[in-house]
């Protein structure tokens, strides 16, 4: 998970106490071992094991393995090989997968698994869950959904969707899920494309009483107002050809409620607060396009004067409305195709450099 231009975390399931390493190898005959945690510790735990590869070169291609040992007994388990490639700023160009607003529905899992392509990074964008009432679907749900390894050779990234935040064990999702900078909102390079993550929270307010005074994404938004701003004016951000933003609700939708009745358990396909929070500085660092799902309703609205980023929208979890887009970049355009899983093509978008 989380790929960087220098790295990745490795996140895998134990049965028991054990203590774990990774052991990589690089395609240029480069060689490592990662076996510390920021603490000193050698990375110990009784349910997960969590390791942060770094030192690696920008675009470089790697495998990886982990390999487990039981605390108690000794016992040592050694994974499989597995390929990714680092994150490289510089390239010229670059492709990624996107998936969302799977709930658990492992037929749609399954197909997705097969039929999308590998790509620079799989970005998987909300919803991986319907709630998290029992704690033990957190590891299936997480780090191996429908049985399936779904970062054989591609690094996963995962934004946060209103569903993976519900329930009483859901607390526990950032300890399953690693993200570049330890937080649920990030940025990152792959080739010409800048992208941002960013945590919509929930699609009601902190206080309404589903929630029972567990969540607290008012202040998350307000946070991520703060670091957009500093995000979008580092170079590597200011000066990116293409420039995109992904976020489980969408910030724009076909019709905009103007109450949409949340003291009555009211629902609004789209995020006003987190729109609120961070159009401004979205319309000053010139972004291309808004991705999103939540809605389970396909969806391309092209930027108006208004909102001059574009939005679009990916399906739901059922197999017959589950859509994947794939996105390519190079020196002349950004392409994002949406397609259904027997292959055709809902919708296609084109973006030029940003002049």
């Amino acid at each position: 998970m989380a790929p960087r231009h220098d790295g990745v975390e490795v996140v895998w399931a134990v049965s028991r106490l054990s203590r774990g390493r990774i052991e990589w190898r690089g395609e240029d005959g480069s060689t490592g071992t990662a076996a510390a945690d920021r603490f000193g510790f050698v990375p110990q735990g009784d349910e997960i094991l969590r390791v942060k590869v770094a030192g690696l070169k920008p675009g470089g291609k790697y495998e990886l393995r982990a390999i487990t040992v039981a605390t108690d007994g000794g016992d040592t388990e050694e994974g499989p090989w597995k390929k990714f490639r680092t994150l490289d700023p510089a390239a010229q160009e670059t492709s990624f997968v996107i998936w969302n607003d799977t709930h658990q529905n492992a037929p749609t899992i399954g197909k997705l698994h097969e039929v999308t392509p590998r790509g620079d990074f799989l970005l998987w964008n909300g919803d991986t869950c319907n709630d998290w009432h029992q704690e033990d679907w957190l590891v299936p749900t997480l780090l191996h959904p429908a049985g399936q390894d779904v970062s054989a050779d591609r690094p996963l990234l995962l934004v946060w969707g209103n569903h993976d935040v519900r329930g009483k064990w859901a607390y526990k999702v950032p300890e399953m899920v690693a993200t570049p900078d330890g937080r649920p909102f990030y940025a990152f390079r792959s080739g010409p494309v800048a992208v941002i993550c960013l945590h919509t929270g929930e699609d009601k307010p902190d206080d309404h009483p589903s929630f029972g005074g567990r969540v607290a994404f008012e202040k998350l938004r307000q946070e991520q107002a703060e670091w957009l701003r500093e995000v979008i004016a580092r170079p590597e951000f200011r000066d990116a050809p293409y420039r995109i933003v992904f976020c489980h609700i969408p910030l724009r939708w076909k019709t905009e409620v103007a109450d949409a009745g949340y003291d009555k358990g009211g629902y609004d396909a789209y995020s006003r607060s987190s729109r609120e929070a961070w159009h401004g500085s979205l319309v000053d660092w010139k972004a291309q396009v808004i991705v999103s799902g939540h809605t389970h309703q396909p969806a391309w609205l092209p930027g108006t004067e208004e909102f001059p980023y574009g939005q679009l929208v990916g399906g739901g979890p059922q197999p017959e409305r589950a859509t994947w887009i794939e996105g390519k970049a190079d020196a002349n355009a950004l392409t994002l195709v949406m397609r259904n899983l027997e292959g055709k093509v809902i919708e296609q978008v084109e973006f030029k450099p940003v002049a």
